[in-house]
């Protein structure tokens, strides 16, 4: 069964306190994650995801929650993954900004 494409942010809030295996992926630049970021996320920026595949190569078969600043360079990178044999990736829509509106405020937006 195929996994939604898109996931929002409680629902992925959800998976990472029920404690399921997966990869949250961060694909912002190193600089945007110093500003914000989700303690649990692996940051890969979008450009260097084709080459750092030994990173992410274990979740193949596992789900795997890519999220940006508000959803568009994910989403991106989510079908990427999906085309290149992840077929669990999905999108956390909203992205960063999102999560600090609705999930931890402390993360600063920018």
């Amino acid at each position: 069964e195929r996994l939604p494409l898109e996931r929002e942010v409680r629902a992925v809030k959800e998976l990472l306190d029920s404690g399921e295996s997966f990869l949250l992926l961060d694909c912002r630049e190193p600089q945007e994650y110093e500003i914000a970021k989700i303690e649990q996320a692996r940051l890969i920026p979008m450009r260097e995801i084709p080459n750092r595949e030994a990173e992410y190569a274990d979740y193949r078969d596992k789900r795997i929650v890519v999220h940006c600043h508000v959803g568009g360079r994910s989403f991106q990178v989510m079908q990427w993954l999906r085309e290149n044999g992840f077929p669990c990736a999905q999108n956390m829509s909203g992205g960063i900004s999102a999560w600090s509106h609705e999930i931890d405020p402390s993360v600063p937006t920018y």
